[in-house]
């Protein structure tokens, strides 16, 4: 026992309280951390607090990506703003680390992302997916490195410091549209409030004008935003956002918020003004200050100077106001990338950047030349999937950090952080490449058009047909058209002769049941002395569909499933299976056999499958294919079905019932369920071994088409290979619908085939989807060529393309939607998943009132069913937030069965 002060000394005393011991000291200011979680669930889809420790108050700043546990794990998040305090009671956790300084989501981005979140009933995480690439380190720090051993470029300080062209005249300074200054950061909350209905419009706010055909009386455009929403166009590296100021939602397309309008403007006020007054924005036609002018001054000549509107857009793009159009392009091989090129230098010579949106990356090749060509190297950047990761994330921090304005590509790049972004353009809106695979599922027209909207930025929808949605956008006067005279569409357009007309007929009785008339021969064979021609399948592949030859049954897969849920058997049915997997006695069959009815069979592929085809007497007769109509053709969906219940599972006999096609001219037929050979197939109606083609796809026409003309080579474009272009020497160009390729100097004749595969769709948009390829492949036509089209003359499609007036097509299919309650007339909702689950949900779901529920009804014999939610298109908002809350009620509960939700998909029927 020692007697020395020390021992006397209380514990507490000589060592420093537990508590104190590793605590984590928080940030000297903003010392909390609100983070997105990147967490699919929707009853999660929210920010929350962290605490930001003193070592990391320098490099978390909003926009950056940081790693933070969450459910006891470690999860990436995004920081999007820091603040003094939080409203949870407890201890918040502290921030992991932050992964990297770059502040790669920026305040637009971020608030578009939350308003298409809200859109789409869908989660900000998902959204912020598709909007910011995955991270890629080492490209990155050697991007940071570089900008920072190089000079820095000069900041512009003002609108006189800009890019400028020396092909067109400078602009004034005055006349340059500054940004919206931003005093916060991230936009991280839902709104909670409704959007006001039209009746609060103020007395003075000047009506609409009615337009020529009924169009929604809430909503005149696409998706809904509260009016108390931000711009959301504060520049990256600004200050944290106010509370005030995070208000997000998605926009209405209809309400144009101008610099300094009042938040509380309604639709009703807004829609149909013209041009809103003032600097902010400008609607094509309208006769305010931001619009286009019939009298505007011209540029000499240029892509846009067959449109009486084309200079005056352009105008309006130079001097920083922000008109919205739809343009429908001229035919005649005249190209669209040079209009959106000259569309995206004006953009840059007005100060501000530009982001085009194109289907695919054949097109983005072709606008990527025409940018270099227009802009020189270094002024613009193409983004597309095929660049790999590091290129791609290399081409997106130079966008992000500002030294790139101008931005093309397919659909990812609808979220690029464009800085200063003034124009926003989509081409050929109606692909469907442009709707996203991945949910929530959104349109980059949608999107493009919500990200206009919020940030007072000019919108051009291209293309040369004219969808319903960019139809709505005219009716309701928030675009207005760019369309040439008719005298000058006249004279580039082609001359189109249907087939089956009464003079041919007359001429060629056999011209009923060919697939390739006299009247198509003859324009392929007068086309071919001046230059290359094409010819359109609506189908890939060799012969997608096959058939009875005698009794036209479709010819289905009498093999065994490959795997059933039951363990493998050793007995006489696993050797009854294997022996039927083999096929004919020597087992599988290669593509040099060729005997297609297997044992009693006779003939191969080449002289079996076409019952007027065999020896190629002569081309007419050579030609004269299968008809579809006469072998118990139901209609073909996008992935090719053919047949009446191809859908459908196996039978109850335990068969796999797949349909058979043929790869090759000299192959067995195969299943394309199960992918095995059933070379021994024989009709289980009438015995036959023998089979007919019903369906033929754009390889079979090629060999055809190659025995017929056998001088001329023959390319083709489609899923194995897309070609860009071609030369202007003769040749036979076989391509599916948007794989056609540009010929230099244009095609001397285009055939379209199958037109019956395109107009028999079961689907909403088919007539519309018709005249959409027809168009497109039309007008790679040189001035008045010949243009033959298999398809009944009498058809609204094929009359839109015998007129080239694809603007009263799309004014009659909108008319019709509003009348039956179709989208774009109306916002719908689908939800997929199993019966049980669909049933549920639609019970649980707190609906608007005026919602309808069609449905739920079987899609397949797997149990999974499908119902529609209709509402108008005022409440779009309300509808999308039941469904979000239901969908967040099934993941709290810890729901097996997942049902997928989809607001307004473009299959519907």
């Amino acid at each position: 026992m020692t007697t020395s002060d020390d021992a006397l000394l209380p514990l507490d005393a000589v060592r420093p309280a537990a508590s104190a011991k590793g605590a984590v000291v928080p940030a000297p200011e903003l010392p909390v951390a609100r983070v997105a979680v990147d967490n699919p669930l929707p009853h999660l889809d929210r920010p929350f607090d962290y605490l930001v420790p003193a070592s990391m108050h320098e490099s978390a700043q909003p926009g950056v990506r940081v790693r933070v546990r969450f459910a006891g794990k470690l999860v990436d998040g995004f920081l999007l703003e820091r603040a003094d305090e939080s409203e949870h009671a407890g201890r918040l956790t502290p921030l992991e680390r932050v992964v990297s300084p770059e502040r790669v989501l920026t305040p637009e981005v971020a608030g578009l992302a939350r308003a298409v979140a809200d859109r789409y009933a869908g989660t900000l995480a998902d959204v912020l997916r598709l909007a910011v690439p995955p991270r890629h380190a080492r490209t990155e720090t050697a991007t940071r490195a570089a900008a920072a051993s190089a000079e820095p470029p000069k900041a512009p300080s003002g609108p006189a410091e800009r890019f400028t062209s020396p092909d067109l005249p400078s602009v004034p300074a005055d006349r340059v549209r500054q940004p919206p200054t931003a005093t916060a950061a991230l936009p991280t909350e839902t709104p909670t409030s409704e959007p006001p209905s039209p009746e609060a419009a103020t007395p003075e706010t000047p009506t609409p004008e009615a337009p020529a055909f009924p169009a929604p009386e809430s909503e005149s455009a696409t998706p809904e935003e509260p009016r108390g929403a931000t711009s959301g166009a504060a520049q990256q590296g600004g200050p944290p956002l106010s509370n005030a100021s995070r208000q997000v939602g998605g926009p209405d397309l209809g309400a144009s918020l101008q610099d300094g309008g009042s938040p509380g403007e309604t639709v009703a006020a807004r829609v149909g003004e013209g041009v809103p007054q003032g600097d902010g924005a400008g609607g094509v036609g309208g006769v305010q200050d931001g619009g286009l002018r019939e009298g505007a001054v011209r540029g000499p000549g240029g892509a846009w100077g067959a449109y009486p509107m084309g200079a005056s857009f352009l105008d309006a793009l130079r001097h920083g106001r922000a008109p919205r159009a739809v343009w429908s392009a001229l035919p005649g091989a005249r190209g669209w990338a040079g209009p959106v090129a000259e569309a995206v230098r004006a953009t840059l010579d007005g100060g501000r950047g530009a982001l085009v949106v194109v289907p695919d990356g054949k097109d983005v090749a072709l606008l990527d030349a025409e940018l270099g060509r227009m802009l020189g190297a270094g002024r613009h950047v193409a983004l597309t999937a095929d660049l790999g990761p590091a290129e791609r994330y290399r081409r997106w921090l130079a966008v992000l950090r500002g030294q790139v304005r101008a931005v093309v590509g397919t659909r990812a790049a609808m979220f690029a952080p464009v800085e200063r972004l003034g124009l926003v353009a989509i081409w050929d809106d109606g692909d469907d490449l442009h709707a996203e695979r991945l949910a929530p599922y959104p349109h980059a027209r949608e999107v493009l058009g919500l990200r206009a909207h919020r940030t007072g930025a000019a919108m051009l929808i291209g293309a040369y047909a004219r969808t319903a949605e960019a139809t709505q956008l005219l009716a309701s006067r928030w675009a207005r058209p760019i369309v040439a005279d008719r005298q000058t569409i006249r004279s580039l357009a082609p001359h189109v002769r249907p087939a089956g007309e009464d003079a041919e007929l007359a001429k060629d009785q056999a011209a009923r049941a060919a697939r390739l008339p006299s009247v198509a021969w003859r324009a392929l064979r007068q086309g071919l002395e001046s230059g290359p021609v094409l010819v359109q399948v609506p189908r890939r592949g060799y012969l997608p569909a096959l058939a009875c030859r005698h009794c036209r049954a479709p010819a289905r897969c009498s093999h065994p499933p490959t795997r059933t849920g039951f363990p493998a058997s050793t007995g006489p049915a696993a050797h009854a299976g294997a022996a039927a997997y083999a096929g004919a006695p020597g087992g599988f069959v290669s593509q040099g056999q060729g005997v297609l009815g297997g044992p009693g069979g006779s003939g191969t592929a080449g002289s079996s499958v076409h019952d007027a085809a065999e020896g190629a007497a002569g081309v007419g007769e050579a030609m004269r294919l299968a008809v579809p109509g006469d072998a118990a053709y139901v209609g073909e969906g996008r992935t090719g079905a053919a047949y009446e219940g191809e859908g459908r599972a196996g039978a109850g006999d335990g068969l796999c019932r797949g349909p058979l096609a043929l790869r090759g001219g000299h192959a067995a037929p195969y299943c394309r369920w199960c992918g095995r050979v059933d070379a021994a197939w024989k009709c289980e109606h009438c015995g036959s071994p023998r089979l007919r083609a019903v369906v033929v796809g754009a390889r079979r026409t090629a060999e055809e088409l190659g025995r017929a003309f056998p001088s001329v080579p023959v390319r083709t474009s489609g899923r194995d290979g897309v070609l860009a272009s071609v030369p202007g020497s003769r040749a036979l160009v076989v391509a599916t619908p948007g794989a056609e390729p540009v010929a230099e100097g244009g095609y001397a004749a285009v055939v379209l085939l199958d037109g019956w595969a395109l107009l028999g769709r079961a689907d909403l948009r088919a007539g519309e989807e018709a005249v959409r390829r027809w168009m497109n492949a039309a007008a790679l036509l040189r001035p008045r060529g010949e243009l033959v089209v298999l398809a009944d003359a009498g058809l609204p499609a094929v009359q839109a393309l015998l007129r080239w007036d694809a603007v009263t097509h799309a004014e009659r299919e909108l008319a019709e939607r509003v009348e039956l309650g179709f989208p774009p007339a109306v916002r719908m909702a689908t939800l997929t998943g199993t019966a049980a689950a669909v049933r549920q949900m639609v019970a649980e779901a707190r609906l608007p009132a005026d919602a309808q529920v069609l449905g739920p009804v079987p899609i397949d014999d797997s149990g999974q069913e499908r119902a529609m939610i209709r509402v108008p298109r005022g409440s779009g908002a309300a509808l999308a937030a039941a469904l979000k809350g239901a969908s967040g009620v099934r993941a709290a509960r810890k729901t097996p069965d997942v049902v997928r939700v989809s607001v307004d998909p473009l299959d519907l029927i």
